[in-house]
């Protein structure tokens, strides 16, 4: 239906979103993964088509007690009796890839007293790679035939499943998202304002692992039903700039999955309620890590100033920067792009464009890219699409808090590249 959709107006056009996200929901763990995915990717994908694959939901149905207990038991080699004392047989939540329990875990080293763990067991759905596989070689004739069709090759479905490939990957095997939470709690290990799950080793399996059980209020509450509590909000909104800045800057090692879902919060208690030395601080907990970013040394340094030239309104070199996020830059016509592009900000720096936030400006960016047919590797536009759900959220915990201005602040600053670290710490501190 898609050479149609944009011929027959715009009430078809609803419902033809409406069908493909119904379809890709009843169609497989894979092509639902793919549609939250595409959701992501507004350099790829019309922006209706984005907001309305962002509604997927993935209704899998929870396997049995009898499936995890088998999974567990596999795994490690025990009784799931001698490794757990006890083990809620209602899972807490159930994806396209696995289902969560929480445990209490039984530790004991030699010569030591018994010590009770309460713990996350992820295991993965039964034959899960075997469906996603299956979806895969489907996936492929779809995207064979669309390179036949010409009104469906601007979809540029071959490039989006090259992508998305690498992305699956890394949310089947659990092992994997083990060894990212072992990073990332490196990384994070001096800061007590944001923190990870922390993996279980020896408890660790492409289809189970366990992790520490995180306490919190899911971050979702704070920004869209909590009325009032300002200052509260507005260091939720700080804490969350200064973690993903770090990840970006500092590590070079992104959590690529930030939405409000993946997000915990918890207050720290004072030792002394009663003489109030202590207040109460709000710390973050990010969940979910199977998905991350990395990028190459040229990407960081082009990427960074893509971000300046937004921050600054300086369209040419926004464009140009773009256009160097492809090795295999298959842009028809870049001057075009790079003068529409000057233009769209040429009017955002006037009066009547002041009002656009720089947010706005980006996502606008992306359309063009898309029109242009722009080629942008996926870290990167993982990268800034992160960004942007990240903006999201902030901007409705605290209206003033800008992403973009903190990090044009940080960028110029002339010795932020000597001292990075120290430079984020003072910058972004209390």
């Amino acid at each position: 239906m898609a050479p149609f959709a944009d011929t027959l107006g715009n009430r078809l056009r609803k419902k033809w979103l409406h069908i493909v996200r119904l379809t890709l929901e009843k169609a497989g763990p894979a092509f639902i993964k793919w549609g939250q995915w595409a959701a992501t990717r507004p350099d790829l994908f019309a922006g209706d088509l984005c907001a309305e694959l962002a509604k997927l939901h993935t209704r899998a149905p929870a396997h049995s007690f009898a499936y995890t207990r088998e999974s567990i038991e596999k795994a490690f080699n025990q009784k799931l009796s001698d490794i757990f004392e006890r083990f809620e047989e209602e899972p807490l939540a159930s994806g396209s890839i696995a289902q969560v329990y929480r445990a209490t875990l039984r530790i004991q080293f030699p010569g030591k007293k018994v010590k009770y763990v309460v713990v996350a067991v992820k295991v993965r759905h039964p034959g899960v790679s075997e469906l996603i596989r299956r979806d895969f070689v489907l996936i492929n004739v779809v995207t064979k035939i669309s390179q036949c069709i010409p009104a469906l090759r601007s979809l540029r479905l071959d490039e989006s499943v090259q992508q998305f490939a690498v992305f699956m990957m890394s949310q089947v095997d659990l092992s994997r998202e083990a060894a990212h939470l072992s990073r990332f709690n490196y990384n994070f290990r001096n800061r007590r304002d944001a923190s990870f799950p922390k993996p279980i080793y020896p408890f660790v399996h492409p289809a189970v692992l366990v992790e520490t059980y995180e306490h919190g209020k899911n971050i979702s509450y704070y920004v869209d039903e909590l009325e009032g509590n300002q200052r509260l909000k507005s260091a939720l909104a700080h804490i969350g700039t200064c973690a993903f800045l770090k990840m970006l800057l500092v590590d070079n090692f992104i959590h690529a999955d930030m939405h409000p879902g993946n997000i915990l919060v918890r207050m720290s208690r004072s030792r002394h309620p009663s003489k109030g030395l202590f207040k109460p601080r709000p710390h973050l907990v990010f969940l979910d890590v199977g998905l991350i970013a990395e990028l190459s040394s040229s990407d960081r340094i082009n990427l960074l100033e893509f971000f300046k030239a937004v921050a600054l309104r300086d369209g040419r070199t926004a464009a140009i920067c773009t256009l160097r996020f492809s090795k295999r830059q298959k842009c028809p016509n870049p001057d075009n792009f790079i003068e529409e592009v000057e233009e769209s900000f040429k009017f955002w720096v006037s009066p009547e464009g002041g009002a656009f936030h720089p947010a706005q400006c980006m996502q606008h960016l992306l359309a063009q890219v898309r029109r242009h047919r722009v080629n942008i590797d996926g870290n990167v536009c993982t990268v800034i699409v992160t960004m942007l759900v990240l903006e999201g959220w902030q901007r409705k915990l605290d209206p003033d808090y800008e992403v973009m201005k903190t990090l044009q602040a940080l960028l110029l600053r002339s010795d932020w590249a000597k001292s990075l670290q120290s430079t984020i710490e003072g910058l972004m501190g209390p």
